[in-house]
């Protein structure tokens, strides 16, 4: 049962806690750096009151917005715009894209590098020396876990492109402040895409190579929360409030297990699909978990029948289907056939309609083999995870 945790922020969690915001901000000091996405937040009345708040209390601020997936060339000109200010704390509001983009700033503001000289897999990759911004993350929607991840993903898009993380442990932030009252401005179809982004994550961080006893637990409380919670919330029913918490509570430890285990292939193949075609994140991951579980499992089957994670995916059918089996295989049955039914019902499109080919493939398949697919409970040859593609293209 040995193990190792990396380190976490300190975690407000819980409807209002964003209301905590101005005395924690205070804390730090009197000079803040605001990163928001473009409209949702800064759109409604929490907005208006956190302003009336630092004001009141003296506090200087400033504001930048992030409309999309940060890039390196955002995170440089941010840094450029903002180096001559002393900020004493940086706080990032907003979803996943927000987050990065606040973690990767205040990681660079006391520092005279471009981020590209800390990404992994391009430029000289230097050590991360730091000093770091101490940052606040308040996230917006439940889905990529950022608050909790010590990685800010930077995305250049096109034929050239590429999605790397720029990532150390002094860009974890200080607090994470959960607030599921935040949810209920996200539409559906970002509910869709964040919920199984999550739920792809703790399924991913459940039976990755590198998982152990502590993230389990965690991992099997989220899919429980993403079972109960997703579909109604996506369909507003009258539990609104309880669902938003629950999925709420679902991405916070989603960010927390894969911070600590890795991914797999879902996450893998989400890097060159995100880098070359307008793929939303959690689009990736909702439509290809069905096929990727499937193939993870078929392939454990027939190369290593005694590998100990084809147990754990008996246990997630158990968990997601909320009933026992007979045989593994008719849970694994089960479980393909429920992420296949959340996939449909959720509406998650397929990777043609972002204009995705089969002439595409080849060059797909040689840029996934990143971190995440390091930690998949099988090496997978380049055929499987073309049969991963081929059935959402």
């Amino acid at each position: 049962m040995n193990f190792t945790i990396a380190r976490l922020p300190r975690i407000e969690f819980g409807s209002g806690t964003i209301k905590k915001l101005p005395d924690i901000i205070q804390s730090f000091g009197s000079k803040a750096l605001l990163i928001t996405g473009a409209h949702s937040f800064v759109g409604n009345a929490n907005w208006s009151e956190l302003i009336k708040e630092l004001k009141q209390r003296n506090i200087h601020w400033q504001h930048c917005t992030i409309a999309l997936e940060p890039s390196p060339d955002w995170v440089d000109a941010t840094v450029k715009r903002f180096f001559d200010c002393t900020f004493d704390v940086v706080v990032g509001i907003g979803g996943g894209s927000a987050l990065d983009a606040a973690k990767a700033v205040a990681g660079l503001l006391r520092l005279q590098h471009s981020v590209m000289d800390y990404l992994e897999g391009v430029g000289p990759e230097l050590q991360y020396q730091g000093p770091a911004i101490p940052l606040i993350a308040v996230p917006t929607t439940a889905g990529t876990g950022s608050e909790a991840t010590k990685n800010a993903v930077l995305s250049v898009q096109g034929e050239n492109g590429f999605k790397k993380s720029f990532r150390h442990d002094k860009l974890v932030a200080e607090y994470a402040i959960i607030d599921p009252d935040l949810l209920a401005s996200c539409p559906p179809n970002v509910i869709a895409a964040n919920g199984m982004d999550a739920l792809t994550q703790l399924l991913e961080s459940y039976v990755s190579s590198k998982s152990n006893h502590f993230t389990d637990a965690l991992a099997i409380s989220g899919l429980q929360a993403v079972r109960d919670a997703l579909i109604p919330l996506y369909h507003r029913d009258s539990k609104q409030n309880q669902n938003q918490e629950r999925m709420a509570y679902a991405a916070l430890l989603s960010g927390i297990t894969l911070a600590q285990v890795g991914l797999g292939s879902v996450h893998g193949l989400a890097s060159p699909l995100g880098a070359f075609f307008p793929i939303p994140h959690g689009v990736v991951c909702g439509t290809l978990v069905a096929a990727a579980t499937k193939v993870n499992i078929v392939s454990m089957q027939t190369q290593e029948p005694n590998n100990h994670t084809l147990a754990k995916y008996a246990h997630a059918a158990e968990l997601l289907c909320k009933k026992q089996f007979d045989t593994q295989q008719s849970a694994f049955d089960a479980l393909t056939k429920i992420l296949i039914r959340w996939t449909q019902e959720l509406a998650l499109p397929r990777l043609s309609q972002y204009g995705v080919r089969h002439d595409h493939l080849d060059k797909i398949i040689a840029n996934c083999r990143g971190s995440s697919m390091k930690t998949n409970p099988i090496v997978l040859d380049d055929e499987e995870i073309r049969e991963i593609l081929l059935e959402r293209l």
